[in-house]
């Protein structure tokens, strides 16, 4: 008995001095990253960009639209106005970016946005040396610039590989924010394959470094001290930096600068698809197991993939052997496809996965989109199931094109679940697939025998048209 009480006193000894070596010991501090090491020997290459433009601009850097436009305050780009910039209707514009030396020859890469318009360009080095430069090429899809300055035996980057980047990794800005040169800020990857809005052919890398104007054209590296991104856009409210700022990533950027450098424009592949996000109630409409690939809401006429078979309502899985994981991949997939390349695709359609063919074409400049005027519209019926009164197409809706095949065009919506799907009155409803099959709307009678036989609180989903523009539309019926 006292043997065991001695075994006991020993063992709570024991615990109690170790914990008081636990408590006293000191804790062991993380270190950060060597930022000063990186900025020393990557910043040489690092260059800042200053223009001349003989007409000013009256919003400097913001795209060119209507301050109504909701997109207006949405994205600013990243060219601030000289501080020192005269004023006046006949005085010079200078605006400030920057870039990185990509060959020792003096290439100079960039974004475009930097040098738009500009009637000189000077790029100014470490070593307070200026160049005049020309460009050799620019791509305004993905917002690239490449310079020429003649100069030999420059310090240039080295690259790194954006896709062995993780969220939560440190990376580096190095520009000109508000012309302040070299100046180095830090950060973590905040996402990867960002989509923004109208910017189709590039996955931005998003991260919570200090971005502001002029940090435009900018390299972002790695800890390796390796450039992984170009710096091009910012998410603002009020023009300045608050925490969320997007790179295009530099294999992206490598691959557009070599068709600048040998050729002066870029060449990218197309075939002729109008397409849309999957939501989970497409996916169910379509009998697809999960939310994936690119919804094709129409095909071009005479197009690629017109003639390669593409069906209004395929669901693309992957293009040339790669996944369609979001519809922002195929873009992407298909740009970077050379143009004369025949591709294999797979796609789902109705209920199962084929494989088509298609021999891809190149991009042509975008075509401006038609302006439908209004017309008169006859009597309404009673709303249906889905909350949507709808009425027969006019003769003049008839004749425009829309409606030649049939359908019917929506006067008024009724249900919280219609308004949610961001149908309006005006468009024209010309299909409805209900439990993997599709319905071609003929007439109103017929949309609403349709709409009858849904069960209480089923997801259809309609074709539905805008304008030229068709798209896929999730609708839940009505409970009662």
């Amino acid at each position: 008995m006292m043997a065991s009480s001695a075994c006991l006193w020993l063992l709570r000894r024991s615990f109690a001095v170790l914990m008081c070596f636990a408590l006293s010991a000191p804790l062991v501090a993380r270190e950060l990253p060597d930022f000063a090491g990186l900025a020393e020997r990557q910043g040489l290459a690092v260059v800042n960009i200053s223009t001349t433009q003989a007409i000013r601009q009256t919003r400097p850097g913001v795209p060119s639209l209507d301050e109504d436009d909701p997109m207006f305050d949405f994205f600013r780009r990243l060219v601030p106005r000289h501080p020192n910039s005269p004023r006046g209707p006949e005085l010079d514009n200078r605006s400030l970016g920057s870039g990185f030396i990509v060959s020792g020859d003096g290439h100079v890469l960039t974004n475009a946005h930097v040098v738009e318009g500009a009637e000189e360009i000077v790029v100014k080095l470490t070593d307070k040396r200026e160049f005049r430069a020309r460009v050799m090429g620019v791509d305004a899809r993905t917002d690239l610039a490449l310079l020429k300055i003649e100069a030999s035996g420059l310090p240039r980057v080295s690259f790194g590989d954006p896709s062995k980047l993780r969220v939560g990794d440190w990376v580096v800005a190095i520009g000109s924010p508000f012309g302040f040169e070299n100046s180095v800020t830090a950060g973590i990857v905040s996402a990867k394959g960002r989509s923004l809005p109208q910017e189709n052919f590039v996955p931005f890398i998003q991260t919570d470094v200090a971005i502001n104007p002029g940090n435009s054209g900018g390299p972002l590296f790695n800890m390796k001290g390796e450039v992984v991104g170009i710096n091009s856009q910012i998410y603002s409210r009020t023009g300045g930096f608050m925490g969320l700022s997007f790179a295009i990533p530099i294999d992206v950027a490598m691959e557009v600068q070599e068709q600048l450098r040998t050729s002066g424009r870029v060449q990218r592949g197309r075939i002729g698809v109008v397409i849309q996000e999957v939501s989970r109630e497409l996916a169910d409409s379509f009998r697809l197991v999960k939310p994936a690939g690119a919804l094709v809401s129409s095909v071009e006429k005479g197009s690629p993939a017109d003639k390669a078979g593409f069906e209004q309502g395929d669901i693309v899985l992957s293009f040339d052997g790669r996944p369609v994981g979001e519809s922002s991949d195929l873009p992407r997939l298909v740009g970077s496809t050379r143009p004369g390349s025949r591709v294999p695709v797979q796609i789902w359609r109705r209920g199962g996965a084929r494989m088509l063919t298609v021999a891809v074409a190149e991009l042509a400049e975008e075509k401006p989109r038609k302006v439908v005027a209004r017309v008169s519209r006859p009597e309404p019926t009673s709303p249906n199931k889905l909350g949507i009164t709808v009425v027969e197409p006019s003769a003049e809706q008839r004749r425009d094109g829309r409606f030649a095949a049939g359908g019917v065009v929506v006067d008024a919506l009724r249900s919280a679940s219609a308004r949610a799907a961001e149908i309006q009155s005006g468009d024209g409803i010309l299909a409805m697939v209900s439990k993997g099959v599709r319905i071609e709307i003929r007439s109103v009678d017929q949309f609403n025998r349709a709409v009858a036989g849904l069960d209480a609180g089923q997801v259809v989903t309609l074709l539905v048209a805008r304008g030229d523009v068709q798209t896929f539309v999730p609708v839940r019926s009505l409970e009662r």
